[in-house]
C-alpha cells in the first residue's frame, strides 16, 4: 500500500500572489501543444501557416477554459449553478469538464476555420495529435493536488488519499495520464504523420480517447454529487458514448473519400 505524498499545491509562493501546479500543468500543456504544432509546420504538414497558428493556440485557450468551465456547468451542475450562478465564474473553486473543453475547442476551430478560410476538417485534424499530452499533463496536475482519485482497490499500488479515507484507492489519474495521455499520444502521432483521408486523424481521437476514458472510469471512483447512473455507469463513461459514436461514423465517411 502507498500513501500519496502531501504535494502543496501552490508551487510558488511570491506575497498575495500563488502559482498552483494545477496552472503550472495547464501551461505546459499549452506549450507542448504549441511546440508540436510547429513541428509539423516546418515539415510542411499543417493546413496553416504560423500566423494562423498563433491565432489558432488563442482560440484554442479560450475554447478549453470557457468550454471546459460551462461543460463541467451543464453537465455536472446544473441544478447548483442555477441557484448559484454567480459561482459559474469561480474558477478559482475548480470543476472543469473535458467534453466541455472538447466542444468549446471545436467551435473555436470551427471559428478560426471560417476567418481563415481553410476546411473545418482539415484544421481538426492538425489539431487533434497536438491535444494529448495536455490531457496527460492536466491528469498530473490532478494527482498532484491529489483529487479524482480511484476506487477502493486491493492492488499492491492501491494509495491512500488524503480526504478520501483510510482504504488504499486505484491511482487512476496516473491510469488517465498513460491512456488517455501517452497511449493516445503515440497512436495519433504515428497515425498523422502520413497523409490520411481528411477527417479520418479526427475521428480516431474522438474513438481512442473515448474508448480508453471510457476504460479509466472503471478505476475511477464517481463524483460523490453524480454516483453511478444508469447501468451502472459514471457520467464520465456516458459523456464518452457520443464521441466513441461520433468517431466510428466520422471514420466511415473519411474512409469513403480520397486522400
Amino acid at each position: 500500500m502507498l500513501v500519496h505524498p502531501d504535494i502543496d499545491p501552490i508551487a510558488i509562493s511570491i506575497g498575495p500572489l500563488a502559482v498552483r501546479w494545477y496552472g503550472l500543468m495547464y501551461l505546459l500543456g499549452f506549450g507542448a501543444a504549441w511546440w508540436l504544432g510547429l513541428r509539423r509546420i516546418d515539415k510542411g504538414l499543417a493546413p496553416v501557416n504560423r500566423k494562423q497558428f498563433d491565432d489558432l493556440v488563442f482560440l484554442a485557450v479560450l475554447g478549453v477554459i470557457l468550454g471546459g468551465r460551462l461543460g463541467y456547468v451543464f453537465f455536472y451542475k446544473p441544478g447548483y449553478y442555477i441557484s448559484h450562478p454567480l459561482e459559474i465564474f469561480a474558477v478559482w473553486q475548480g470543476g472543469m469538464s473535458f467534453h466541455g473543453g472538447l466542444l468549446g475547442v471545436m467551435l473555436a476551430m470551427g471559428f478560426a476555420a471560417w476567418r481563415h478560410r481553410i476546411a473545418y476538417l482539415g484544421i481538426m485534424d492538425f489539431v487533434a495529435p497536438l491535444v494529448p499530452l495536455g490531457l496527460a499533463a492536466g491528469r498530473m496536475g490532478n494527482f498532484i493536488n491529489g483529487e479524482l482519485w480511484g476506487r477502493v482497490t486491493s492492488v499492491p499500488w492501491g494509495m491512500v488519499f488524503r480526504n478520501a479515507g483510510d482504504l488504499p484507492r486505484h491511482p487512476s489519474q496516473l491510469y488517465q495520464f498513460a491512456l488517455e495521455g501517452l497511449t493516445l499520444f503515440v497512436i495519433l502521432w504515428w497515425f498523422s504523420s502520413k497523409p490520411r483521408p481528411r477527417g479520418q486523424v479526427s475521428a480516431l481521437f474522438l474513438i481512442g480517447y473515448g474508448s480508453l476514458r471510457f476504460i479509466a472510469e472503471f478505476a475511477r471512483e464517481p463524483d460523490a454529487f453524480l454516483g453511478y447512473l444508469a447501468f451502472g455507469m459514471t457520467m464520465g463513461q456516458w459523456l464518452c458514448l457520443p464521441m466513441i459514436l461520433g468517431g466510428i461514423l466520422l471514420w466511415l465517411w473519411s474512409s469513403k473519400r480520397r486522400l
